[in-house]
């Protein structure tokens, strides 16, 4: 006799065949390090040993240079107090201390480094242990940002993050190195910013070092950022083998600054040999000039009255001529940074020109099309117009633009200017056309730059800026 199945339901016989589960264990990313720390009393645990703060160039203006200083775990303070350490080691940090583990140009994070060579920490230890330097880091970290200006638009995660990865990345060098010692990060375009000295200024502050007192003659400076040009070398057993040129000539140029020894991460951990060098501007091609005959010479006044042109770039020395040859001359000043427009300046000229004054117009007039305005203005007037020409090199035009921002005195920077963008210098260069007499000037007058003052100004003109 046969026994029904309800409908829906099965033997356990007819249920279909699955596999028994399989315990699994769980694979946990926490190390036992990690747990055992967790369980370790805050007092039990190892004191992060960095420690950062955020310095500006003035009480007023935002921090822009990041600090780590490190004190080993077996420090002794009062060892450290007498012994007077006149001599510094400064180094760059990326492309002379560490290099990236991943091989990219740019580090992944925080962990994202090696050391440049393998003898570098031993090199480090020696100098400030055997040999008496105060060993230091000094970095351009462009990057970076302390603090965001109202209104910033950029990406303030990101940056926060490489900020945050920065200060995790300098802590694992410098507890590799164990050395008490500091980091200097510039992260803004002011006085910190090599070549300029700023950092070097805070070193010799923390370290209670008079400036004039640090042993300049065998103090020195590593860095990677040398200006070398690009050069080739025969292989003994294979071909030859390229190398680029250095992005930049700030280190160099930040040691010439400060009065020391510069050395390529080559030179110093490697002993090879100095490669050939070029600067973009090398200021030992402008000495002071001395008096100014031979600047009033370049200029002497032709007419009753006329309209007097300048052409050249911005930072060429255009105003600082006017104040020193045409001012003096009676000539009436044309300038739109004050006079704000274009059409301001001509209808301001017309009037002066219309009372017999002559005028100087002091902008950059890079173009034909522009000069041709004040052709005709001088046309209209019947009036003679003259060019003054200043044949002053771009990257010396940047230079003087920074130099006049960042020292704001009275003869260096008499109107008080700010830093003008990049886009003032390339605008200026891709519209400039050399001025010739047949545009309709009486005479065009070349005046290459000459840096004229006092030896005190020359002295901060001539460091390197840019």
């Amino acid at each position: 006799m046969s026994t029904s199945i309800p409908p829906g339901k099965r033997k356990a016989s007819q249920a279909p065949a699955s596999p028994p589960q399989i315990k699994r264990t769980v694979q946990s990313n926490t190390t036992k390090n990690a747990v055992a720390n967790f369980f370790t009393p805050a007092s039990q645990k190892p004191k992060e040993r960095t420690a950062w703060s955020d310095r500006g160039p003035s009480d007023d203006v935002p921090a822009t240079l990041l600090v780590g200083s490190y004190v080993p775990e077996e420090h002794n303070h009062k060892e450290r107090e007498r012994e007077c350490r006149r001599k510094i080691a400064a180094f760059d940090l990326d492309s002379t201390l560490i290099t990236t583990s991943s091989g990219k140009k740019h580090a992944g994070g925080a962990m994202d480094w090696k050391w440049w060579h393998s003898g570098v920490p031993s090199r480090l230890r020696a100098l400030q242990k055997d040999e008496g330097y105060q060993v230091v880091i000094l970095s351009n970290q462009g990057g970076l940002k302390l603090h965001f200006e109202p209104g910033y638009k950029g990406p303030k995660a990101s940056v926060q993050k490489r900020t945050s990865e920065f200060k995790q990345k300098c802590g694992a060098i410098l507890g590799s190195l164990d050395l008490a010692t500091r980091v200097y990060a510039a992260t803004g375009k002011d006085v910190y910013r090599k070549p300029r000295t700023g950092m070097w200024k805070e070193v010799c502050e923390d370290y209670d070092i008079r400036e004039e007192d640090v042993d300049l003659e065998n103090s020195f400076f590593v860095g990677d950022a040398g200006g070398r040009v690009a050069s080739r070398a025969d292989g003994d057993d294979g071909p030859a083998t390229a190398t680029a040129k250095d992005f930049s000539c700030s280190d160099r140029n930040f040691a010439h600054n400060v009065g020391i020894k510069y050395m390529t991460p080559e030179e110093f951990f490697l002993g090879q040999k100095p490669r050939e060098y070029r600067r973009e501007l090398d200021l030992a091609d402008y000495p002071l000039a001395e008096g100014t005959e031979e600047a009033a010479a370049a200029f002497e006044k032709k007419n009753e009255t006329d309209v007097v042109l300048f052409c050249g770039p911005p930072g060429a020395g255009k105003s600082t001529f006017y104040q020193r040859h045409l001012a003096p001359l009676g000539y009436e000043r044309i300038n739109q940074d004050t006079l704000k427009s274009r059409d301001k300046c001509v209808k301001v000229a017309k009037e002066l020109l219309a009372s017999g004054r002559s005028i100087a117009v002091d902008n950059t007039n890079a173009d034909a099309e522009t000069r041709a305005i004040w052709i005709d203005l001088a046309a209209q007037a019947t009036v003679p117009i003259r060019c003054l020409w200043f044949r002053t090199p771009m990257a010396l035009c940047e230079h003087n633009d920074v130099v006049r921002a960042l020292n704001r005195t009275e003869t260096l920077n008499p109107e008080g200017r700010q830093a003008l963008p990049k886009l003032a210098f390339a605008g200026f260069a891709s519209r400039y056309k050399e001025p010739t007499v047949k545009e309709g000037f009486q005479d065009v007058i070349e005046l290459p730059f000459a840096f004229r003052g006092s030896r005190e100004d020359h002295a901060t003109w001539s460091r390197y800026w840019t």
